[in-house]
């Protein structure tokens, strides 16, 4: 056991990596979860769920469970350009005008894996540990040469822009059940994060808000570490109700070297916090075949170091599904979940003003951070349909899955009445996988 334990966290950390679906969240870690739109708080699904989303559910787990699995997700992303473009790479030379068009990021195809064990210690107390790649996001604009210049040569209007954001988290915990009624859980957040920022940008030295002189700002892959913790609780007023609630604090990661805001060479630290966010939800079994929940999440990007600076909103999240048992060994699952961006249009953006960026040495304008933020991280998606199915093939074994998919989501920014337009398109799908023993 200890060595297929080991193996899979080896595989969660080598491998971890997704653009997400509430801002940089996956709007769900297991397949029972994503498969009902990203239910986890107010009922209880999964060993996984219990870990990660709410430990107040941990103390209800039987015996002792193991799964495993993963996610492969399919992300498609665009953006686009418009403004224009200095062919012969001086910062007020030949410039002329210039529209990329909606251009597909070549970055498309992710795996997420995820673990879960739980124990039963005696009737009161259960523990368990899950490994989880939670968030993430990633373009790569490198192969795309769009534009033909003056010299002959075709140009990169997307600068060349690649990204690689992936976050994972161990997660020990234990559920203490009190009574029949209400549970209790906690569990701490071990965090580990990898960051790539890459790009041959245009870097505006005498302030007119045209790009100049290009060069490439990649320090390459950084990784960080991180601490956080969370807390949960359900309660059951009547047989056939649920109630629960939890509180994720947030993870302070600062990234080392991974970028070159001011082309001096030297490679500065990003500040990039995961955010800390709450939920509240309900389960209802109005007949024993069937069982519904509704959640709301709150996701506090606008606190949060990076997130803040790079002007991202708050989130509210709803998420909504059903299991119906069809037979004894097959349920059925649906849901739906929304959250709007966090990301939002804007016109008439400032290019000449100045925000600091931590730890950047160079200041950005309110255009350079929606650039930043539509062709680097394009976290945009809102509307997500789901659907799953759980099949006991004997009584101690489960196979889940599900399919979710975002549909297609655009936002469009403009500065200088129009002549600068930066936008991004998302659609996604994905499919998750999980095997599940219990004991």
């Amino acid at each position: 056991m200890k060595k297929l334990v080991g193996a899979v966290l080896t595989s969660a950390i080598l491998t971890s990596s997704a653009l997400a679906t509430n801002g940089d969240n996956m709007i769900g870690v297991s397949p029972a979860s994503r498969a009902m739109g990203g239910l986890g708080t107010g009922i209880c699904l999964e060993p996984t769920d219990s870990i990660f989303r709410n430990p107040g559910w941990l103390a209800r787990q039987e015996g002792f469970n193991l799964s495993f699995g993963g996610i492969l997700f399919l992300p498609t992303v665009k953006g686009r350009f418009k403004g224009f473009f200095d062919a012969d790479d001086t910062t007020q030379g030949n410039v002329m005008p210039t529209d990329t068009g909606y251009i597909t990021s070549d970055a498309d195809t992710f795996t997420i894996p995820e673990i879960a064990i739980t124990s039963q210690i005696n009737d009161k107390v259960v523990i368990g540990i899950g490994a989880y790649g939670v968030s993430g996001m990633g373009v790569d604009y490198r192969s795309k040469q769009l534009m033909l210049g003056p010299d002959g040569k075709y140009h990169n209007g997307l600068a060349k822009m690649h990204t690689s954001l992936q976050f994972m988290r161990i997660v020990p915990a234990v559920g203490y059940k009190v009574n029949e009624k209400l549970a209790i859980g906690g569990a701490l957040h071990l965090a580990w994060g990898s960051l790539d920022i890459g790009a041959e940008m245009g870097y505006d030295a005498d302030g007119d808000g045209v790009p100049g002189t290009f060069w490439n700002a990649s320090g390459g892959q950084s990784q960080a570490y991180g601490i956080g913790a969370s807390i949960g609780l359900n309660y059951k007023p009547i047989p056939n109700i649920c109630l629960g609630a939890y509180y994720q604090s947030s993870v302070k990661m600062k990234y080392k070297n991974v970028f070159d805001s001011n082309n001096d060479g030297k490679f500065e630290d990003l500040k990039l916090e995961q955010p800390q966010e709450a939920s509240a939800g309900i389960g209802w079994r109005p007949i024993p075949e069937l069982k519904v929940g509704f959640d709301v999440r709150w996701i506090n990007w606008s606190d949060a170091d990076g997130y803040k600076q790079f002007k991202w909103k708050d989130q509210v999240v709803f998420a909504v599904g059903g299991e119906y048992m069809v037979t004894h060994r097959l349920a059925l699952r649906a849901g739906y979940n929304y959250g709007k961006s966090p990301i939002r249009e804007k016109n008439n953006l400032n290019v000449m003003n100045r925000n600091s960026i931590p730890n950047f040495a160079a200041p950005f304008s309110d255009y350079h951070i929606q650039w930043f933020n539509l062709i680097g991280f394009p976290a945009i998606a809102e509307h997500h349909i789901t659907f799953g199915f759980g099949y006991h093939i004997t009584n101690h074994f489960t196979v889940n899955a599900s399919y979710v998919h975002a549909f297609e989501k655009k936002v469009e920014s403009t500065a200088m009445n129009g002549q600068l337009l930066v936008g991004a398109k998302n659609s996604q799908d994905s499919i998750g996988v999980s095997l599940d023993w219990n004991f």
